[in-house]
């Protein structure tokens, strides 16, 4: 009795309740043919309707499209394949994961995560995959497809639940997306935005690329204290009661590394290594072909735009070496048997992805999600609130707008022209502004099946537990987003009250 109840403890409540409601719901690829028809109806009632955007230029008026028009629709259909095959994460993903699948079926993950789990205490394992997926955003969205599932491999090969591996990934990579103690190529897009938005009011006003980075340095900190203490006290023991009923021929085994796949972890190691080194090398010359304009992590530079082949080359190199090495791999056909095995795991999300894009280049093209930011920006205004309850108005709005819309600099692009200029005149910088939305946009990310990477996460967590649906993830990470919110928004404030400085030049 006492172990009955003890496991309705764990799958009930609140979010026991968020689990088994939402993984009522439609599959994830039917929730976005809804979302999709609910575009078309909601741009037909608006159709033709109106508003204003501040531009640095002067306002410039934009409107509804009605997407239920003849010619709406035949454009919709001659853009069909295009959408698909051009959607951003579908390639990344693809492409990343046909190394990654040979470094892990040749052995080499396998065995570089035993000699690290032999070599890092079990307590350590939630705060250093955190911050790794912290640190990811570095290399744009490499963690979603590299940390993630790495999560749930580590988590596993420790004798800890996978999914909790997984929430702790998530919530590092995508939760925790504006704390990073590593410039990244977002730092200087997001600025340019801000300095655009700040010149309507000031021509002369300049903002420096990273005038959020000691406050995101610190942001770092409290997302892996927060995110460590959530996973250990909060989500793994609700999971206790959540079985493990994945294929276990697809899962890594803790047995003990042989002397043959020590060998080839040691060799690929090397050749890992060895990579990384040429790569150094070809980066660090002033004039060397990875960079734009002598930057690195610029979004223009070279580097920025080929990580996802460069995981490709890091991951199926060592994984080719370990593979022949330990005797795993045979001949070339063990190699590319790895690639295909991966990618028959990835069919599932391919038609999620199909629909995803669809909704997106939908809600795109009605401009709703323009009208939307712009509305909920001046029903804010409109309330004329003191100061600090104006900053945790944005990031509320944010956060909200953030559950229907993808790219960060895209929502910023349509907030910035609005909340900059309005927050300058009440003595807010523009600085501080963007800092306001980079909270409010990460905390929601990762309990937002619109998200262009949720349905991966949701394949990941699949692996392991067949049932896990749309309404597992989302119970799992809710309590990260409501702590994040929760507690980044009070760190803003406090850290602006004392006076800290909030990036350079800031």
């Amino acid at each position: 009795m006492n172990e009955a109840a003890s496991e309705n403890s764990k799958t009930g409540g609140l979010l026991g309740a968020i689990e088994r409601l939402g993984n009522k719901l439609p599959d994830p690829a039917v929730l976005f043919i809804i979302a999709m028809l609910l575009t078309w109806l909601v741009s037909w009632w608006l159709g033709g309707h109106e508003f204003e955007i501040p531009k640095k230029g002067g306002p410039e008026t934009q409107q509804i499209a009605n997407q239920l028009t003849g010619a709406a629709l035949v454009q919709f259909l001659m853009d069909m394949v295009h959408t698909f095959t051009s959607f951003h994460p579908l390639g990344g993903v693809l492409v990343a994961l046909l190394g990654v699948g040979v470094a892990e079926k040749s052995g080499f993950i396998d065995a570089v995560i035993k000699a690290l789990l032999g070599i890092t205490p079990e307590v350590l394992l939630t705060p250093m995959l955190i911050l790794v997926g912290i640190i990811s955003h570095s290399a744009a969205d490499a963690g979603y497809v590299l940390v993630i599932p790495l999560g749930g491999v580590i988590f596993y090969a420790a004798g800890r639940h996978p999914l909790a591996g997984i929430a702790a990934a998530f919530a590092g990579v995508s939760g925790g997306f504006s704390a990073n103690f590593i410039p990244s190529g977002l730092d200087p897009l997001l600025q340019g935005i801000t300095q655009e938005g700040a010149q309507i009011l000031d021509a002369s006003r300049e903002v420096n690329p990273l005038c959020n980075y000691w406050f995101t340095t610190a942001s770092s900190i409290l997302i892996v204290l927060v995110g460590w203490y959530i996973t250990d006290r909060m989500i793994e023991p609700r999971l206790q009661a959540t079985e493990v009923d994945g294929d276990p021929d697809d899962m890594p085994k803790m047995e003990a590394l042989t002397a043959a796949e020590k060998t080839g972890m040691i060799c690929g190691g090397a050749s890992l290594f060895l990579g990384l080194g040429v790569l150094l090398i070809f980066c660090l010359p002033e004039d060397s072909v990875f960079r734009s304009e002598g930057e690195l992590t610029s979004f223009s530079a070279p580097l920025m735009k080929v990580i996802v082949p460069l995981i490709f080359l890091l991951f199926i190199v060592p994984g080719i070496v370990h593979g022949y090495v330990s005797g795993r791999f045979k001949s070339h056909r063990d190699v590319i048997k790895g690639m295909s095995s991966t990618m028959s795991t990835m069919g599932y999300y391919l038609v999620m992805a199909f629909f995803a894009s669809l909704f997106i280049y939908s809600f795109k093209e009605s401009h709703l999600g323009a009208l939307l930011a712009v509305k909920g920006a001046g029903v804010l205004k409109s309330l004329d609130l003191p100061v600090q309850f104006t900053i945790v108005g944005i990031i509320l709005l944010c956060a909200f707008v953030n559950l229907v819309g993808g790219s960060a600099s895209a929502k910023w692009a349509l907030l910035a022209p609005i909340f900059v200029p309005m927050l300058m005149q009440l003595g807010i910088s523009p600085e501080l502004t963007q800092a306001a939305y980079r909270v409010g946009d990460s905390s929601t990310n990762i309990v937002t099946p619109l998200m262009p990477y949720f349905p991966l996460v949701v394949a990941f967590s699949q692996r392991y537990v067949k049932k896990a649906g749309v309404g597992t993830i989302i119970s799992l990470m809710l309590p990260y987003s409501l702590a994040f919110i929760v507690l980044w928004t009070g760190f803003l404030l406090v850290y602006w009250g004392v006076g800290l400085p909030l990036g350079i030049g800031s």
